[in-house]
């Protein structure tokens, strides 16, 4: 029987279209590395708690999720090469995806000099303790903290290009196997901080955002000089036309992640000015838990995006919808899954990090819808941004993050929700993109798109 097992589990996973195969082997490395990186995860938040407490632990999600936002530097040039470098490839044009690659590189090393250089500048005129609503005494240390985290974060967006790279090149399990190492050091280095004394905010943060930017650069170093060395950046390469090229496509990113980031990030920041610090860690609780979920389909997910681009260039629609359908009866068993969460949530958080923390059971609730809501859109979205015709979910995008900031402050303060109410706000931002993208994606693979829908 076990021969049997074996033998038709490699029918399986040998079994398809080249495209589906790979992406079957990507999805099962992927579900591997990240059910460790839920472990790791999982021991982190009790861990920081017991190294800090509650309110530092509120002042760093907050701190790190406002800085996060480093992230929009790139001007969405990491996806923007992560399209073209697919589409090359698709062609078998080497030379040119090394362009993509060089000019990708020039260009986002020029972005992070100077936003280092204005940060640094900006940074000694910016009170953290009035914007984190933090103790005043905290100024000075916050200040340096943030400096620090900044510095590190623009860095790890620079090296982190290996990572799109890996991606675009349909090998996302290497990609993720970078981040679970980076989240296993940090684990590794917040535990000798709780031997060495006590809670400090600026150790923790120089300790975990430095191996944020350490492992991706050592890993840049190790793939540049094998595997990718046929794609190893060059200055000579980097061409302005395809610098255009690529931020063409890239600035429609990049309105979109500023999007994305106020209606995913901007959760934190109103819960610490309407409810204090302490109030984002039961936030951040339930949103790692309902996170598994969420983590689990986004890796079913991650290895579409690259082979989409692939199939749409080669117009192989039939492929393209058979992958959907099957992406579509997955999200069925995940909603079934969240449910069972929602239930037993409350028992999991008191094991998980004991008394010390009460999550609310309406946030619970709709931290489960929110996920859904996520996984259902993504299912769509991820072929639509394959193929970049994004202008009508940039639009749209922009539309929910007003739409969420104002209804979060409207729920949670005006009509008393707390923390559930900003949830619910993002959940109500969000859900007319679970009709907009299925039409999308349909009159895209039928050739009937037209105006916004094609573009």
């Amino acid at each position: 029987m076990a021969i049997f097992g074996v033998s038709a589990l490699e029918r399986y996973f040998s079994q398809g279209h080249t495209r589906t195969v790979q992406a079957k082997k990507n999805v099962l490395a992927l579900f591997a590395i990240r059910a460790i990186s839920i472990l790791v995860s999982f021991l982190l938040v009790p861990l920081t708690i017991h190294y800090l407490n509650t309110t530092q632990y509120g002042i760093w999600l907050t701190l790190t999720s406002i800085i996060g936002s480093v992230n929009l530097l790139d001007i969405g040039l990491g996806n923007g090469m992560r399209n073209k470098f697919a589409e090359a490839r698709a062609r078998d044009d080497k030379e040119l995806a090394r362009t993509y690659i060089s000019t990708t590189y020039v260009a986002m090393g020029l972005f992070v000099v100077v936003a280092i250089s204005v940060f640094l500048l900006v940074n000694p005129f910016l009170h953290w303790a009035t914007i984190l609503n933090a103790p005043a005494d905290l100024d000075s240390e916050l200040g340096l903290l943030a400096a620090v985290v900044f510095v590190f974060f623009c860095l790890r967006l620079l090296f982190n290009l290996i990572g799109t790279l890996m991606v675009a090149d349909q090998k996302p399990a290497i990609s993720s196997l970078l981040e679970l190492l980076t989240n296993i050091l940090s684990l590794i280095a917040i535990y000798a901080l709780t031997r060495s004394g006590s809670g400090s905010l600026f150790r923790l943060g120089f300790a975990v955002s430095g191996l944020s930017a350490l492992v991706p650069l050592v890993a840049s170093i190790w793939y540049f000089a094998r595997e990718y060395k046929p794609y190893l950046p060059a200055y000579r390469l980097a061409k302005l036309q395809y610098a255009r090229e690529l931020m063409s496509l890239g600035v429609q990113f990049f309105i979109l992640q500023i999007a994305v980031i106020v209606i995913f990030s901007s959760s934190n920041l109103i819960i610490t000015q309407l409810f204090g610090p302490q109030e984002v860690t039961p936030f951040n609780i339930a949103y790692k838990y309902f996170g598994v979920a969420s983590m689990a389909f986004v890796v079913i997910l991650t290895p579409f995006w690259t082979a989409y681009t692939e199939a749409y260039v080669k117009k192989d629609n039939d492929w393209i919808a058979r992958s959907n359908k099957k992406l579509r009866m997955l999200w069925a068993w995940m909603a079934a899954g969240v449910l069972v969460m929602i239930l037993i949530a409350n028992p999991v958080y008191k094991i998980w990090v004991g008394e010390s923390v009460h999550v609310p059971v309406g946030l619970s609730i709709f931290m489960g819808v929110y996920v859904l809501i996520g996984a259902w859109s993504n299912i769509f979205v991820y072929f639509i941004n394959g193929t970049g015709k994004i202008r009508l979910q940039l639009v749209a995008s922009i539309v929910a993050s007003i739409v969420n900031v104002i209804l979060a402050i409207v729920l949670a303060s005006y009509f008393g929700w707390g923390t559930t109410g900003v949830v619910a706000a993002t959940c109500i931002a969000l859900l007319p993109g679970c009709i907009l993208w299925p039409v999308q994606m349909k009159k895209l693979m039928s050739g009937s798109a037209k105006g916004i829908w094609a573009k």
